[in-house]
């Protein structure tokens, strides 16, 4: 008697893990997920929003370190604008 009740309880154990789905989270909490979710997104947004202010101080530090920054030379987009450029060169001569 005793090995057909150990036998059923198997059966039953069994059937129990064939009838959830295969990488069903039935273990998971909807609200612990919530939270991660929220602190995940409010370190991202913290992140995002102290990356300007990161570049600001990087800024100032090398302003206050006595260097002056440097312009950007633009980029020439045709010729002509360095033919314009020369005229204007040697009349300022």
């Amino acid at each position: 008697m005793d090995e057909i009740n150990e036998q059923t309880k198997n059966m039953k154990q069994i059937q129990e893990a064939l009838s959830t789905p295969i990488g069903a989270a039935a273990d998971f909490d909807e609200d612990e997920l919530e939270a991660e979710l929220e602190e995940l997104e409010s370190a991202e947004l913290e992140e995002q929003l102290l990356q300007p202010a990161t570049i600001a101080l990087a800024a100032t530090s090398y302003l206050s370190a006595g260097r002056q920054p440097t312009r950007p030379v633009p980029a020439k987009l045709n010729p002509e604008e360095d033919e314009w450029e020369a005229l204007q060169a040697k009349m300022a001569l």
